[in-house]
Formats: structure tokens, C-alpha cells, sequence
């Protein structure tokens, strides 16, 4: 059973991220991908703001279950780079991160993210881009 079949039957199960920090799958599909999280305390820096990797972590998470939507069943990922620009800080609520390919080679895809508020203002917190290797599981 491969990653996104085991997603859908169970995604804290596929994934032990998302339940240690609270992911939900919102949908996922070619190419595109939607997790929200509820910010708690614990995901707090010192002067308590949302930690920057919070955002990150969130963003590679929809970035990849974006990309695994094309890839066949012998194929895995593994990240190469990521860029993230800050744009707005959050102290508390939801933050949803939709991730999209917007390029999808034979050895490297090249993604995109924003984490957005989740309280239906739309404001973007962060954008980040990746690219992947392609790699035989085999």
C-alpha cells in the first residue's frame, strides 16, 4: 500500500506528524494539497509568536503530499531545497497551507506553498518553494 492510499484510510496512522502536531488533511489531488493545524502554546518561540519552522514543517508537508499526488506507486521523494519568506507572525487559530507542483520532470519537481490564517480572512503568513528528487523505490 503506498503513502497517499494509507492517507486516506488513515492519515495520523501514515503519517506520525500530523499527529503530533495536530494535522488535518483537508483534501489532496493532482497536484494540489490542503492541511490546516491549531496553533497551541507549545508551538510558541520565546516571545511568543508561532516558532518559523512551524510554517516550514506545514508548508514541506503540503508541498509533498501535493507531489505525491503524480507520482506512480515505484516512485519516492526526497527534498533538495526550500525557501521560505515570513511575511506575517501568528500567536493563535488555525493556519491552513495549500501546496501545488508546478512542475513535475522525470528526476526533479518543483513546488509551492502558502500558509494562510484559517479564520476565513485569507491573510498569507508565509510562502515557500521547494524542489524534489525523484526517486526509484525500488
Amino acid at each position: 500500500m503506498n503513502y497517499i492510499e494509507r492517507l486516506k484510510l488513515d492519515s495520523d496512522q501514515a503519517n506520525p506528524f500530523f499527529k503530533m502536531m495536530g494535522v488535518n488533511v483537508i483534501s489532496f489531488a493532482e497536484g494540489h494539497a490542503e492541511l490546516s493545524m491549531e496553533i497551541v502554546q507549545t508551538m510558541h518561540n520565546g516571545v511568543g509568536w508561532l516558532q518559523g519552522g512551524i510554517f516550514v514543517a506545514l508548508a514541506d508537508e503540503a508541498m509533498a503530499l501535493a507531489l505525491y499526488t503524480v507520482l506512480n506507486q515505484t516512485e519516492g521523494i526526497a527534498t533538495i531545497s526550500e525557501s521560505t519568506s515570513f511575511l506575517r507572525g501568528a500567536r493563535d487559530g488555525t493556519i491552513v497551507a495549500r501546496g501545488w507542483v508546478v512542475r513535475r520532470g522525470r528526476r526533479v519537481a518543483f513546488t509551492e506553498a502558502e500558509v494562510r490564517r484559517g479564520d476565513g480572512s485569507g491573510e498569507v503568513l508565509a510562502r515557500t518553494t521547494a524542489s524534489f528528487a525523484i526517486v526509484s523505490k525500488n
